[in-house]
């Protein structure tokens, strides 16, 4: 590969600042766009999920691969195809392939905080946002 093709641009992203609400939390918690494609994120990206107590994500299914990281809290892993449930922890990682369908979970008085998201990116997760940027 020559030099001239690598993309060399370092950002520095503030989660806090900036970063699209998505509409994957069922409750009182929050899902955020970190890296994504709106704003230069070409074959990685995640977002930050915050579940409160009670909390959960929609459904979701990815057309390739996800990973998260369990950055707080406690919850679980639901496998859509088998009603399956896995506990996490904090530091847990976890790996789902393309197509499988899964759902996260908090439990306990914290919550859960998980870091992640499909690689590449998922285009319906960043749907409404185009929408919204037309509008």
């Amino acid at each position: 590969m020559h030099r001239s093709t690598i993309h060399s641009t370092v950002r520095v992203v503030d989660s806090a600042v900036d970063c699209p609400t998505l509409p994957l939390v069922i409750g009182a918690g929050t899902a955020r766009a970190v890296m994504w494609p709106g704003n230069g994120a070409l074959y990685r990206t995640f977002q930050v999920m915050e579940l409160q107590a009670g909390d959960r994500t929609i459904d979701l299914r990815h057309p390739s691969d996800s990973a998260y990281y369990v950055a707080a809290g406690s919850g679980s892993i639901v496998d859509l195809a088998s009603g399956d449930r896995f506990d996490l922890v904090e530091g847990a990682m976890l790996h789902i392939d393309k197509g499988d369908g899964y759902r996260f979970e908090a439990s306990g008085q914290a919550g859960v905080k998980l870091i992640g998201g499909p690689c590449p990116a998922d285009p319906q997760l960043y749907a409404h946002l185009a929408v919204a940027e037309a509008s």
